[in-house]
């Protein structure tokens, strides 16, 4: 189903965070927003997830009005539409098999929910998400002793748990180091792939965005300046994103970076195992 927003803006008294932005994706579509700090883009996806309301215009997926929604429908709405962040939002005294499983929290009913009683399905999926990440082995951990790479696989598996139709991701490799960055836009993509899930991410990084996302959309002050793939986002259009330094000169690519060189050995190892997991044990 297309994802649509229709001039949609938010103003936080006289400040326009997001000025009339109409955008229009196709289901199973990888978008990556870019743009400096201050453009827009997490208030945009924010706003996508309603965790925060337009002042204006409105949101749409396939047939219904998301901005509309109200009570049941807006729960149900946040379930398919799972949200992920720079922070992990975990809850670090639980184990990570339980943060997996709060996944299914909209799914249940209030009794089950509040008495925090999942079933045997519950728990052999929860425990699947997580042999997807290649985490499984901290299943019985408190969340909150893992690494942030860890805790970052753990929040995308707890995604996974919503069975949801379309993934947002709020800068999600912002806070981690080139090794865990690449296994997180890994796990997005296969999610993408696999599932044929939209997946709508926010980056910081320019490499990240053109080696992972189809389609990339720029933001500058609110507005989208760019639209289109990562082979026509040329100096130009980076320069109009981003704008210039002091001196005049457009921006170096090369100071938000975060590509890695993997060893040869372990770079044959990871394609003889499959990607992801072997990966994901290399930085655990």
């Amino acid at each position: 189903m297309k994802f649509e927003l229709r001039n949609i803006t938010r103003r936080f008294g006289d400040r326009i965070a997001v000025n009339a932005v109409n955008v229009e994706i196709p289901q199973g579509q990888m978008v990556g927003i870019i743009g400096r700090s201050g453009a827009g883009k997490s208030t945009l996806l924010r706003m996508i997830n309603r965790l925060q309301e337009p002042s204006s215009g409105s949101i749409h997926f396939g047939s219904v009005e998301v901005s509309s929604l109200k009570g049941a429908g807006l729960r149900n709405w946040q379930r398919d539409c799972a949200m992920i962040f720079q922070q992990f939002n975990l809850v670090p005294r639980l184990d990570v098999l339980t943060n997996v499983m709060l996944g299914r929290l909209n799914h249940r009913s209030t009794v089950l929910s509040l008495l925090n009683i999942f079933s045997d399905d519950e728990r052999l999926a929860a425990i699947a998400a997580l042999e997807r990440l290649g985490i499984e082995q901290t299943a019985m951990q408190r969340a909150g002793t893992l690494s942030g790479g860890q805790q970052q696989r753990v929040a995308i598996a707890r995604a996974l748990m919503q069975a949801p139709k379309m993934l947002l991701a709020d800068e999600p490799i912002a806070s981690l180091d080139p090794l865990n960055a690449k296994i997180v836009m890994d796990a997005l993509r296969d999610i993408n792939e696999r599932e044929g899930i939209t997946v709508i991410t926010n980056l910081h990084t320019l490499d990240t965005a053109r080696s992972y996302c189809e389609r990339i959309i720029g933001m500058a002050h609110g507005s989208v300046v760019f639209d289109g793939t990562p082979a026509e986002l040329t100096a130009a259009a980076v320069q109009e994103i981003y704008g210039s330094d002091k001196d005049g000169a457009g921006i170096d690519e090369t100071m938000t970076s975060t590509s890695i060189n993997i060893p040869a050995a372990q770079a044959g190892r990871e394609q003889q195992s499959g990607g992801i997991g072997s990966l994901a044990s290399a930085s655990a």
